[in-house]
């Protein structure tokens, strides 16, 4: 490789800033992710998130259940330039049932941007969100959001983030008022005030901007509300940290802004922190070594599967985040797990559905690549090194539904929708070993919701979801496999195979599975599956 690729992808690696929005449903994720993709030129016109009878819905929300319920379901991909940095953005589904996506999301990315609602504070999902980032240094800067409603307190939100997610906060921006009186926010950085002034469709650089933290005109124009808020900076100045770049890199402090996205206010400044403070891609471990994101060849996994993006195509995409390398539109790559070649030549990248053909891409970048069945969830790609990333969990469900196709004549379609919504990790599909009728797995009641509405909507075939009498799923290995499949012949009745023929043993009850470990002392059982099937893994252990 010559010096010249060599520095053009260490120049273009640090320009790289990949990273996801995580907050509760309601937060206004998806509103600020508009907003971010509105302030760095990406769109012109920011789809209202609440208006969901107009016309215009959120860029980031385009699945059609999506668009009716107002809530996003899927996590979506989408990039921009700003400041001569691409932006890798990737908007996670807020609602808990869908937890396992964004868990996988967040294996994609360099940091997080957490979005807390000015008047609930942290909220369930956000604490779950982020015990993740946490278990892996994740560094997050925290936006509160709908400072223009009655909220709490912002020095009471700051002690509750603290205090709730473990971490050390330290206010870049600092509200002046709330609700009615909401005035705008001092950046105690830049030492000035951006004033407050409603309205969705104002542009970046709009907003009247004003000198100084102690300028003599707050006083006059803002009053009491002026005044407490500088009683507050005074405060907040002594008491907490400065900010410190290693501790944010590591996750234990996370820099906070206070805003409102659907107002377009207070987003300039995450822009031009994520920009600043999130770092450029860095190293990833796969089990046999660690892999700079400068080395020459590419390598890539693949974290992320979606159907039907075009329901006229009926395409399938495959999420592939770049972990090292020049990617370019055409070479050869291999799937180590199945070592087959790919040669893809319709590479995509996103601004939400609408696509782009992409000629290159290097580490940090988010790359779709159409799929027919070839690559799984987990799968290393590479140039040709036996890689293997590790990282990407599947979870052991915790409800379970029979499904059967209304139609006789449509079981094909209902299979085959089935199969490619497994295979995205939408819903986990078990095939019983006795009996025909295949089950669905999954953490929260609406993905059997959203599986039943485009299974209809999507493959045309409308399905039965049922009761089912199975409440715990494990899978199994063992280092014998005549053992492993005495195990299989003698539990018939309760093993299935899920979409990458891993078997699992299915129970009703939680102690009905520690009398059958207790039987069978060799067998070992896991809540958790990584990566494109057990047997892989065991076949790169061994």
């Amino acid at each position: 490789m010559s010096e010249t690729t060599a520095s053009r992808i260490e120049t273009e690696v640090r320009r790289r800033r990949t990273f996801a929005i995580i907050s509760h449903p309601d937060a206004g994720k998806t509103t600020l992710t508009e907003k971010l993709l509105l302030f760095s030129g990406a769109i012109q016109i920011a789809g209202s998130v609440k208006a969901r009878k107009a016309t215009r819905h959120a860029t980031s929300d385009w699945m059609e259940i999506e668009k009716q319920r107002g809530i996003s379901v899927a996590s979506s991909v989408m990039q921009m330039e700003y400041r001569d940095c691409v932006i890798n953005l990737l908007d996670t589904p807020g609602h808990q049932d869908f937890s396992e996506d964004t868990y996988r999301v967040l294996t994609a990315v360099d940091a997080a941007l957490m979005v807390i609602d000015a008047a609930n504070g942290v909220e369930p999902q956000t604490r779950r969100l982020l015990q993740v980032c946490r278990a892996r240094n994740t560094p997050i800067l925290t936006f509160v959001n709908k400072m223009d409603r009655e909220v709490k307190d912002p020095l009471a939100l700051m002690d509750e983030i603290e205090a709730e997610l473990g971490m050390t906060v330290v206010p870049f921006t600092w509200p002046v008022g709330m609700g009615k009186q909401f005035h705008g926010v001092m950046d105690l950085r830049q030492q000035r005030m951006r004033v407050f002034a409603p309205g969705e469709d104002r542009a970046a650089g709009t907003e009247e901007v004003l000198e100084g933290l102690d300028n003599p005109a707050y006083a006059e124009r803002f009053g009491m509300q002026y005044d407490q808020a500088k009683g507050e900076i005074e405060l907040v100045r002594e008491a907490a940290p400065a900010f410190n770049r290693e501790e944010f890199l590591t996750g234990k402090q996370t820099p906070m802004f206070f805003g409102s996205a659907v107002n377009n206010f207070g987003v300039q400044e995450v822009l031009d922190a994520l920009v600043e403070l999130a770092p450029a891609p860095d190293s990833r471990v796969a089990m046999q070594r660690t892999v700079q994101p400068d080395e020459p060849k590419f390598t890539g996994v693949v974290f992320k599967i979606q159907a039907n993006m075009d329901p006229a195509h009926r395409d399938r995409i495959a999420f592939l985040r770049v972990a090292s390398g020049h990617f370019e539109r055409g070479m050869r790559l291999k799937v180590v797990r199945s070592g087959k070649e790919l040669r893809p030549n319709t590479v995509v990248s996103f601004l939400s559905q609408r696509r782009e053909l992409l000629d290159e891409a290097f580490a940090g970048d988010i790359i779709g690549i159409p799929n027919h069945g070839v690559l799984q969830l987990g799968d290393t790609i590479t140039e040709g090194e036996a890689l293997q990333y590790t990282g990407l969990p599947f979870f052991a469900p915790e409800m379970f539904r029979a499904v059967e196709v209304a139609d006789p004549l449509k079981t094909k379609q209902l299979r085959a929708g089935l199969t490619q919504l497994g295979e995205e990790g939408a819903i986990q599909v078990f095939r019983p070993i006795a009996g025909s009728v295949l089950l669905l797995g999954a953490v929260g009641q609406l993905q059997f919701e959203v599986v039943a509405h485009r299974l209809e909507h999507e493959y045309g075939c409308k399905a039965r979801i049922m009761p089912s009498r199975f409440q715990v799923a494990r899978w199994v290995t063992c280092d014998d496999p005549a053992e492993l499949k005495r195990f299989i012949d003698a539990n018939d009745h309760r093993m299935a195979y899920d979409a990458v023929d891993a078997p699992t043993v299915l129970v009703e009850y939680a102690p009905e599975l520690r009398a059958i470990e207790s039987n069978w002392p060799k067998i070992k059982f896991h809540a958790l599956r990584e990566h494109a099937g057990l047997v892989f893994q065991q076949r790169l252990d061994g």
